[in-house]
């Protein structure tokens, strides 16, 4: 069983909570099923941890005890019981969606309107119908129920049960309530207010909020308008919502002014002070990649991570990179460094006797394929020329080795090319570029007749030496035509590919 101190001995005796004052459930089955333990660890939680989220969410009128007048904190809990207190915490009853027609819950049972509706929903699952209500909710389905009823991704709710969770361990209705009680605060609010804000370094700030901001309040072009500056600096990519933080944001400027104190209000209300920060980014190594783009690698050996193995919003695409920073920027001991949003960034290179050319960054290229090297690409038309050493230079980053030997590139080979709708078409190479070489290339359709469309790259599309290009004008593909596709420019090669849309 699991090794946590609260998982009490069979037959504990439940210690009431203030019962004089609890509202019962009478029609609530008293079936006592009591979590076994036989280990500790340091990590656990305490009575009082327990008592105090049983209180609160039953003051809340979400958890209700039982007819002898005990709230079986340390009883496991039941689908039955999960699916109400679910309901409840997160405000289901006007959530739109059809209720699910369970084949083993009777309609007059107590629980019956809870676990139609969650199950409706998708947010607790069914077998052929069946809802299996009294069964043992484990720790691994615990966090599944709760990540998508407030649409939070698994790492938080993991990390938020740190003190007892395992997978194939049964819940309690006391670690549950523990839960929610931090998932209540997590839950998103357009009245949202910042707390605290801080500058990280020159163009990261890191702002708490009382509550985690609506999808809407995070929508860049939104956010461009609610978080405004003094001293002309600006907000250049959307907040993201740091993973296993309640409310925590990781929010890219553009490149502060050392010892600049600023103003900050949010959708009109003044909202604190900071300090430009000279703290640059470390990175390691710029290095060449493609005839007009180069890449500047950051490690996390080094103590630098990359936003996107950091926040909520990624999380789940990041699989066993994805990992949580606490309110310290620490995790494991090590104190971290963030690389934020790379969007609008850029960063000059200078040719060896040469004048210095501003090379801006290529989207969706900051860490793909499991590394940190965002890439940047010359203005369009120029080329780094073989042979000669070319030095980066950054106004928001420190790099360790900024120079290298520009080298000839050959072109990336198109092999194949298909219609995957009427504004869409697959690209498919002679190998797989590896990370987002495609971004922001394009290629030309010209028909029989002379007519030529555009296709871009569809950023993030890419599946190995595959990727999607789309139309752009509401332009679309004439069916039974075949076009013959060029890529623009010189980062790619087609000889003979044609594409028909049937």
């Amino acid at each position: 069983m699991k090794p946590t101190a609260k998982k009490i001995a069979a037959f504990l005796t439940i210690t009431a909570l203030a019962a004089g004052a609890l509202p019962l459930t009478a029609n609530h089955a008293h079936a006592v099923t009591y979590v076994t333990n036989s280990a500790t660890t340091t990590a656990q939680l305490t009575n009082q941890q327990i008592e105090a989220a049983v209180k609160e969410l039953n003051n809340l009128g979400i958890m209700n005890g039982y007819v002898d007048r005990s709230m079986g904190e340390h009883q496991a809990i039941s689908r039955a019981e999960l699916a109400t207190l679910v309901y409840k915490t997160f405000h289901l009853k006007d959530k739109t969606g059809e209720n699910a027609e369970l084949t083993d819950v009777n309609s007059n049972a107590w629980y019956a309107p809870y676990a139609s509706k969650v199950a409706g929903l998708g947010i607790m699952e069914t077998s052929n119908g069946q809802f299996n209500p009294h069964s043992q909710v484990s720790d691994a389905e615990l966090v599944q129920v709760v990540s998508k009823a407030m649409q939070r991704d698994i790492k938080s709710v993991i990390h938020w049960m740190s003190a007892f969770y395992l997978d194939n361990s049964s819940a309690t209705r006391g670690e549950t309530a523990v839960l929610l009680q931090t998932a209540r605060q997590a839950i998103s609010s357009e009245h949202a207010q910042i707390k605290s804000v801080r500058s990280l370094n020159a163009i990261t700030l890191i702002v708490s909020f009382d509550k985690p901001l609506r999808a809407e309040d995070e929508v860049f072009t939104k956010a461009q308008t609610d978080f405004a500056f003094s001293s002309g600096l600006m907000l250049t990519n959307m907040p993201r919502l740091k993973t296993g933080s309640i409310a925590t944001y990781i929010v890219p400027t553009s490149v502060q002014k050392v010892g600049e104190v600023y103003n900050l209000t949010y959708k009109g209300q003044a909202a604190g002070t900071f300090e430009g920060s000279g703290t640059k980014v470390s990175m390691t190594t710029a290095s060449q990649v493609t005839n007009d783009t180069f890449e500047i690698a950051a490690l996390q050996e080094n103590g630098v991570v990359d936003y996107g193995y950091i926040i909520s919003a990624y999380s789940g695409g990041r699989g066993a990179n994805a990992f949580v920073l606490d309110d310290r920027e620490q995790a494991g001991g090590k104190t971290y460094q963030i690389i934020p949003s790379m969007q609008a960034r850029q960063v000059v290179i200078t040719p060896e006797g040469g004048e210095p050319i501003v090379a801006r960054y290529v989207p969706f290229t900051q860490s793909t394929d499991g590394k940190q090297e965002p890439k940047f690409r010359l203005p369009v038309g120029e080329t780094l020329i073989p042979g000669i050493k070319y030095t980066v230079s950054s106004d928001w980053a420190n790099i360790n080795n900024a120079s290298f030997i520009a080298k000839s590139f050959d072109p990336l080979q198109v092999t194949s090319a298909k219609a995957l709708s009427e504004t869409s078409i697959e690209v498919s190479l002679a190998q797989d570029p590896g990370d987002e070489l495609f971004s922001g290339r394009s290629v030309t359709l010209t028909s029989p007749s002379g007519d030529v469309l555009t296709a871009t790259y569809k950023y993030s599309s890419r599946k190995g030496q595959v990727g999607v290009f789309d139309l752009g004008n509401n332009d679309k593909l004439t069916t039974g035509t075949a076009y013959t596709l060029t890529p623009v420019g010189d980062w790619g090669v087609a000889s003979s590919v044609t594409v028909i849309y049937e």
